[in-house]
């Protein structure tokens, strides 16, 4: 009885999202070929691995004990393969990852701890820059991956992107404080309150002025910082009110939250992919499923909003 690697990656990925298309979606293959290769699975197998339902598929009691040695098997593998990759592979650039502060202060560094952990043979560097600046740098081939805002600029690059997560902003405050009984205000409105914000080179203190245009409203830092987290223990403190991407809310912090009421505030992270030379595609697909990994679990922990749309997609002008 002979399995091959890539259908038992593939029946992991389907079990981790609940659907053969969730699978199909996370290694880039189509329904029908997914769909394919789950059934030559469950014929070598010689038994039903997948219950088959309206709302996604679950595993059969023989499908769960495939996944458990499948994990097995597969880390092993991952483990062979680094063990002889240090003899053969030679030296070479660390893949390049970019991104604004709040994925470097969210999800990015659990998604390199996993990552550098399953892969020792390969390094990363990182580094925080705005969307402007990352796709200048994926379009020139000095980055592999970066993670951007979606907006005109971005999808006038024609870089190949796909959906990571929501990122709009919100209001937060102190409890029972300026925003109690609010839904929403505008950033005028806003500006007519003490603020505590991030530092003036971030690159969501940056995203916002951008947005404010010529005609900003003149605002009172009480004090900035350059940690996000810092920036929402000031504001539950009753420092200042200030503008956060609502996921990095805990919902169980003791603060008031409501929404911007501007368009801009409406935001999305976007996964792009430059054309790095010499770098290796496997490597950089892998440290991208661990972003995906990290955002999800992001996400979720946070009760945010729900899966993006699952196509990877060509950004075009």
């Amino acid at each position: 009885m002979r399995y091959d690697l890539d259908d038992l990656r593939l029946f992991l990925d389907i079990l981790a999202e609940g659907s053969i298309t969730g699978g199909a979606r996370r290694v880039h293959l189509s329904l029908p070929s997914a769909s394919a290769r789950v059934r030559a699975l469950e014929h070598t197998a010689g038994v039903a691995l997948l219950i088959r339902g309206r709302r996604g598929v679950r595993p059969t009691p023989a499908g769960t004990t495939l996944a458990r040695h499948a994990r097995d098997v597969l880390a092993q593998t991952a483990r062979l393969e680094s063990a002889v990759a240090s003899y053969t592979r030679s030296e070479a650039a660390p893949l390049t990852l970019l991104g604004g502060g709040s994925a470097m202060q969210g999800f990015v560094p659990r998604a390199l701890v996993s990552f550098l952990r399953a892969h020792p043979d390969v390094d990363v560097r990182v580094s925080e820059s705005r969307t402007p600046q990352t796709l200048r740098m994926l379009t020139d081939g000095e980055a592999d991956l970066g993670i951007v805002i979606d907006d005109e600029e971005a999808r006038d690059r024609g870089l190949d992107m796909e959906p990571l997560g929501d990122d709009s902003l919100v209001v937060v405050g102190q409890a029972g404080g300026i925003l109690a009984g609010r839904t929403g205000l505008t950033y005028s409105e806003v500006a007519e309150h003490p603020l505590v914000g991030l530092d003036a080179d971030s690159s969501l203190r940056g995203w916002i002025e951008k947005n404010l245009g010529p005609h900003a409203p003149v605002v009172r830092y009480r004090t900035t910082v350059a940690s996000l987290n810092i920036l929402v223990a000031l504001a539950a403190a009753g420092v200042g009110l200030a503008v956060v991407p609502r996921r990095t809310v805990d919902p169980g912090r003791p603060l008031d939250v409501c929404e911007l009421d501007e368009p801009w505030a409406r935001r999305l992270h976007l996964l792009a992919w430059g054309a790095k030379a010499g770098t290796s595609r496997k490597a950089t697909a892998a440290l991208a499923e661990h972003l995906r990994d990290a955002a999800r679990s992001e996400r979720t922990s946070h009760g945010g909003p729900g899966e993006p749309p699952e196509e990877r997609h060509q950004q075009g002008g």
